[in-house]
């Protein structure tokens, strides 16, 4: 990825060397690294808003607000996927390392993969 905005569901306070939130919907804050010419122009941090009102969409509709073009989880159920999908935001899987750099490197080298409909959870983490 040489341009865009990823963003990355953080615990706690998020930043580039902050640690990954194991489920996107659960997460504390998303992460928003901005990507130019293959570089790293700034890193920013929301936080994540309530499922209450509107499901697992409220994750979609914020980051599609933020203008993400790219999002890394490490658990993400069907329907949430298929809302990224839907609003032209990409999916990529990375379940092994916690850390945030490494995972947005990879993706900036265009390394790591998209995530595929095998690989979802049934939601809520499980």
């Amino acid at each position: 990825m040489k341009e865009g905005r990823i963003a990355i569901p953080s615990m706690e306070a998020g930043g580039l060397d902050g640690h990954r939130s194991g489920h996107f919907g659960h997460c504390d804050v998303f992460t928003l690294v901005d990507v130019k010419n293959g570089e790293i122009e700034k890193v920013t941090t929301i936080p994540n808003q309530s499922h209450i009102q509107g499901g697992c969409m409220v994750p979609v509709n914020l980051l599609a607000q933020h203008n993400v073009n790219a999002l890394v989880v490490g658990g993400i159920g069907m329907r949430p996927l298929m809302g990224f999908r839907q609003v032209g935001i990409n999916v990529y899987y990375d379940v092994t390392r916690p850390e945030i750099r490494p995972v947005v490197e990879d993706l900036i080298a265009g390394i790591l993969p998209r995530i595929a409909d095998d690989q979802v959870c049934g939601g809520g983490g499980r």
